[in-house]
C-alpha cells in the first residue's frame, strides 16, 4: 500500500514539474524559442489547427523565428492567429514567409518576467505540497484500515517528505536557470 502511494506521488509530482517547464518555456527571454508559439491555433478551412501542423517553424538565428505555411492560402490566417495570441511579437510577412523578430527586453521587463516566473514556481511548489498532503492522508487512512502499521506509515511519510524536498529543490533549480537566461543580455 505505501509503495503505491509513493509511486503515485512521484508520478503526480513529475507531471507538476513538466507543467512548470512547459509554462516557463512560453515566457519570452529575448531569444528565439519555438515554445512561445505552442498553443497557437490557426483557422485552417474552418477547423482550429495547431500552428506547427500548418507550417514549418524554424529559428534561423537567436533573434528570429520563421513560419512558412505549407499552403500559401493560409498566410493571412497564420498571421492573424499570431496577432490574436498576443505573444508580444509583431509578425512581418514577406511573400510566403512570416518572420517573427524577437524584440530586445528592457531591464524593467526582465524584472517583471522574473517576478512572473517566481510566481509560477511558487504555484508549482504549492501543487507539490498538495500532492504530499494527499499522499499523507492516504497513508493515514491505510493505517486506520490496518493495512499498514504505524511504523510503516511514519517511514512512508518520511520518504514522501524526502521526495517533496527534492521536488522543491528541482523547482528552485529550474527557476534559477530561467532567471539567469532572462537576465542575460
Amino acid at each position: 500500500m505505501g509503495a503505491e502511494v509513493i509511486d503515485d506521488f512521484k508520478k503526480r509530482s513529475e507531471k507538476a514539474m513538466e507543467a512548470l517547464q512547459k509554462e516557463l518555456g512560453k515566457v519570452r527571454t529575448g531569444r528565439a524559442n519555438l515554445q512561445i508559439l505552442d498553443g497557437i491555433s490557426v483557422d485552417y478551412y474552418g477547423t482550429p489547427t495547431p500552428l506547427n501542423q500548418v507550417a514549418s517553424l524554424a529559428v534561423p538565428d537567436a533573434k528570429t523565428i520563421t513560419v512558412k505555411p505549407w499552403d500559401k492560402s493560409v498566410i493571412a490566417q497564420v498571421e492573424k492567429a499570431i496577432n490574436i495570441a498576443d505573444i508580444g511579437i509583431a509578425p512581418q510577412t514577406s511573400g510566403d514567409l512570416i518572420r517573427l523578430p524577437i524584440p530586445v527586453l528592457t531591464e524593467e521587463r526582465r524584472k517583471e518576467l522574473v517576478k512572473i516566473i517566481r510566481q509560477k514556481g511558487e504555484d508549482s511548489k504549492i501543487v507539490v505540497r498538495n500532492i504530499r498532503r494527499d499522499a499523507n492522508e492516504q497513508l493515514k487512512d491505510a493505517k486506520k484500515d490496518k493495512s499498514i502499521s504505524e511504523d510503516e506509515m511514519h517511514k512512508f511519510i518520511a520518504d514522501i517528505q524526502k521526495e517533496t524536498d527534492a521536488c522543491i529543490k528541482l523547482v528552485d533549480k529550474i527557476l534559477d536557470n530561467k532567471e539567469k537566461e532572462l537576465m542575460e543580455i
